[in-house]
Order: C-alpha cells, then structure tokens, then sequence
C-alpha cells in the first residue's frame, strides 16, 4: 500500500477469529477497532458493513440505516464461498480492504459514521493474524483508489 500513498502499519498476533477474542491484544493499539459483516439481501446483492468493534448492528434495522434501495429486504449472512469469491478471504478474516480484490465492484460497502471519522482505523490485512492500522487519511486515499465512496451509516442512531 505504501507504494500508492497509503501509509499503514501492520502488527502481527495471534489468530483471532471473533471480537471478543480480542479485547486484550487491541487494547495496546491506538485507534478504533473494527468488526466486519458480510451480507446478502433479498435480492442477493452483496454488503460489506465495516464498524466500530462494539457497534450493535440489528440487521433488521439496516435497511432503513443506509437507505437502501426499494427490495432490498432483510439481510442475512453470505456464504463463506461468495467472500472468498469476491474478497479473497475466509471467514474470521472479513475486511474492508479485501475490497481490494472485489474489482467489478460487486460488493456494496456500508461504514460505521464512527470509522468515518476515528483518526485511526484498524482492519485485519486479510488475514486475522495481523491488524493493520491506517490513519483517516490514508484510508480515505485507499477508498479513492478503489474508486470506492461507502454508506456512511450512523449504527447509533436511536
């Protein structure tokens, strides 16, 4: 990433597959935390929700949050093969920047209003063994060279 601009530094870890599992290690790393979802609607489109760890996203709520497009219907979970497919990951290692390899844009990206605005995000590099911190910034600019403008979705909206 360095080389087009986008400053970033990785730290290795343990595996970590869930969020809760890793409370401790992100605890000595500046910056927001996230926890991703890969999703499908009712008409199978593919949703990428990026948030704060301790975000509550009520998939039945999501809808409205982002506006979506008449049909949408209710979300549920994507396969593990469809975000290989179109990610190039495996579950436990969901990331926005597996954007990266979703090239045809299939993949609609949804972001917590929380990580829009932290001045430090952290992602797993595709792999749950490393985070991968980026400052706004830096995000913003791998964004701009995916040709990606996410939903910004303010999950804590009463």
């Amino acid at each position: 990433m360095a080389e087009h601009g986008v400053d970033q530094v990785t730290h290795d870890h343990p595996a970590v597959f869930r969020v809760e599992e890793g409370f401790e290690l992100k605890a000595a790393l500046p910056g927001l935390h996230t926890k991703n979802l890969f999703l499908k609607d009712k008409k199978n489109c593919i949703w990428l929700i990026s948030a704060a760890q301790d975000t509550v996203i009520d998939l039945n709520r999501v809808p409205a949050l982002i506006s979506a497009p008449a049909g949408t219907g209710r979300f549920s979970f994507a396969s593990p093969e469809r975000m290989y497919e179109l990610l190039g990951v495996r579950p436990g290692s969901v990331t926005a920047l597996g954007l990266i390899n979703d090239t045809d844009h299939q993949v609609r990206f949804v972001l917590d209003r929380r990580l829009w605005e932290a001045d430090i995000v952290n992602f797993h590099p595709l792999i749950n063994t490393a985070t991968t911190a980026l400052d706004q910034a830096a995000f913003r600019r791998f964004l701009t060279l995916l040709d990606r403008q996410p939903i910004v979705a303010d999950f804590m909206a009463g």
